[in-house]
């Protein structure tokens, strides 16, 4: 049923379906005798799914990747679709319109998707007005950034503000230094900036009264010397865990032909591509680091046999985002059930 609807969707604008989804979801979620039919079709409630990572007990190990919902205007309607947590955001500290548009890409071929979104969002006080309208009990994390104007130099005040804004709000947050669609911010995945920020977050955090747990969103396209680095940061700064991973720039092995590739441009890839490449990440780094501290997996994640091999391969949780959109709001559900298969073998 999902990919008739998805058929008929995939003929429009990629960023206007986005919006049209999103209110549509909320719309039918508010008929009458709608939600619980809903819930029964999409989400599964089991004790042996629950997760204790960061100190937080995650109702199942699945969540929605930071970029689905920028501005934590949809997450209580997003929680009735079989999630365990969910993330709001890019959040920078002044909103901003982004990147100009046409700016997401449908790789239909490839069952992935190219964005150039730009951290485009409202602010934070935006995210906060819509965080104090939270229904749900799941647990909700907030992705920081910076503003595109800011200079890497003073990038720390940016996370900063958008950290001390969403503090009172959100439940664990997510350091986002690797996007590859604001100029120069994966500069900030480097050793000596990425301590300096990490670090006075981390002061920040130990400062408040309740602690949020802090975790390193990194890119897929590191070098194995860049991923060791990686690990000593974590390592010495004392935050929580790493997100593995966001989009890549890499382009090989596609099936999209070159022509349209150069039409659509620069841009983050996601979706099935990405499968190997970020498990492989994964992994390196749970060995590396010899388990110490959490992995959120994310990247590639359409089927429950890609769930598990991520978190075979390390990861305590994982994240959906482009399985979202290709394969519906029932992956989330048929990961779970999976899991719960595994229980009982």
């Amino acid at each position: 049923m999902y990919k008739v609807f998805r058929s008929i969707l995939f003929l429009f604008d990629p960023e206007k379906v986005h919006y049209f989804t999103a209110a549509s979801l909320k719309f039918i979620l508010r008929i009458p005798g709608v939600k619980p039919i809903w819930r029964m079709c999409f989400v599964i409630e089991d004790e042996r799914l629950e997760r204790n990572v960061f100190g937080l007990t995650f109702k199942n190990p699945i969540g929605l990747a930071a970029g689905f919902d920028k501005n934590a205007s949809m997450y209580n309607d997003l929680a009735e679709c079989g999630f365990g947590f969910i993330e709001i955001g890019t959040v920078t500290p002044v909103g901003q319109p982004g990147n100009d548009k046409p700016r997401l890409f449908r790789l239909k071929k490839d069952s992935a998707i190219i964005n150039r979104m730009g951290f485009n969002n409202n602010g934070v006080e935006a995210a906060v007005s819509n965080l104090k309208k939270r229904k749900t009990n799941l647990i909700i994390g907030g992705n920081i950034g910076k503003n595109k104007v800011t200079a890497n130099e003073n990038a720390n005040d940016d996370y900063v503000k958008a950290f001390e804004g969403l503090h009172d709000y959100v439940d664990y947050f997510v350091v986002n230094v690797s996007s590859p669609n604001t100029p120069n911010l994966r500069a900030l995945q480097e050793k000596e900036p990425l301590m300096a920020l990490l670090t006075e977050l981390k002061l920040r955090n130990d400062s408040k009264t309740i602690q949020r747990p802090i975790v390193l969103k990194i890119a897929p396209d590191l070098t194995n010397e860049q991923l060791d680095d990686i690990v000593d940061i974590v390592l010495e700064t004392g935050i929580d865990g790493v997100i593995a991973t966001n989009t890549t720039i890499n382009r090989k092995g596609l099936q999209t032909d070159d022509k349209t590739l150069a039409s659509i441009g620069a841009g983050g890839l996601s979706g099935k591509p990405l499968t190997n490449q970020s498990t492989e990440v994964i992994r390196y780094l749970h060995q590396k680091s010899q388990g110490k501290f959490p992995i959120i997996g994310v990247g590639g994640i359409h089927s429950p046999e890609d769930a598990i091999e991520k978190l075979e391969a390390g990861a305590s949780l994982i994240q959906l985002y482009t399985g979202f959109i290709y394969e519906g709001p029932g992956l989330a559900k048929r990961i779970n059930k999976s899991l719960i298969q595994q229980f009982n073998k």
